[in-house]
C-alpha cells in the first residue's frame, strides 16, 4: 500500500525484451539496498516486486497485466520514473489509499504554468471517468493530486511548486500517457450499490 508521495525518481537503466514478461533495472538515490528481496516499490504508480538490489539500483519483472494496461508498454530506457517505498505500520498518510494497481491509461491534453505551480487537463478512459469527481483524489504516474475540475473525461489537477520540483509531471506534453489509479473506494461503493440494487432491495423501507 503506497500513499502517492513520491518519494524520489529513478532512470530506466534497462528493459529487457519480451512479449508477455520483461525485466526492469532502476537506478536510484533511494537506499532500496535497505529493501528486502519479495519487497513492493511503486514505480511511476504501479506496484512492482523486488527481486535484486545493490546499492543505487534495483530489478523487477513486469508481467502481462501490467504491460497491457500501463504506460510500461511504450517505456524506454533513461526515461525518468517517480519512485515510492510501501507503507509501514505507524507511517503518516500524507497522500491517499493507493494500491500501486493501475487502473488505466489517460492522456495528457494540456499544460499550462501560473507562475511556478502547473495546471494539468488530462483525458480518462470513458469506463474510468465516472470515478473522478471535482476535489476526489486520484494517482496520477503515482502522484497523488486533488481533482479541481471535471469535464465529461476529461479533468485538470494543479501540481504546487514542491510537486512541479520532485516530479516529472509538469515535463509532460500533450498527447504523452500517464498511468491513473482511482480512489478504491468509489469502485466499491459503486459494486455495493450496484449488487443491493440488483437484489431489488433498493428503495424498500
Amino acid at each position: 500500500m503506497f500513499t502517492g508521495i513520491v518519494e524520489a525518481t529513478g532512470v530506466v537503466v534497462e528493459f529487457g525484451a519480451g512479449v508477455h514478461t520483461r525485466r526492469l533495472v532502476v537506478a536510484t538515490d533511494l537506499p532500496v539496498h535497505l529493501l528486502p528481496i519479495g519487497a513492493s516499490i511503486a514505480v511511476d504508480g504501479v506496484c512492482l516486486t523486488v527481486i535484486e538490489r545493490q546499492h543505487g539500483r534495483f530489478v523487477a519483472d513486469v508481467g502481462p497485466e501490467t504491460l497491457a494496461c500501463t504506460t510500461f508498454a511504450t517505456l524506454d530506457v533513461s526515461r525518468s520514473v517517480h519512485l515510492e517505498r510501501p507503507l509501514t505500520a505507524g507511517d503518516p498518510l500524507g497522500g491517499h489509499v493507493v494500491s500501486g494497481h493501475v487502473d488505466d491509461v489517460g492522456r495528457v491534453i494540456s499544460v499550462e504554468f501560473r507562475g511556478e505551480a502547473c495546471d494539468l487537463v488530462i483525458a480518462a478512459p470513458s469506463a474510468l471517468a465516472r470515478y473522478v469527481v471535482v476535489k476526489g483524489s486520484i494517482a496520477v504516474d503515482g502522484v497523488s493530486l486533488t481533482v479541481n475540475t471535471v469535464d465529461n473525461d476529461r479533468f485538470g489537477v494543479t501540481l504546487i511548486p514542491h510537486t512541479v520540483a520532485v516530479t516529472h509531471l509538469a515535463r509532460r506534453r500533450p498527447g504523452d500517457l500517464v498511468n491513473l489509479e482511482v480512489d478504491p473506494i468509489a469502485k466499491h461503493v459503486e459494486r455495493w450499490v450496484r449488487l443491493y440494487a440488483d437484489s431489488g432491495k433498493l428503495g424498500k423501507s
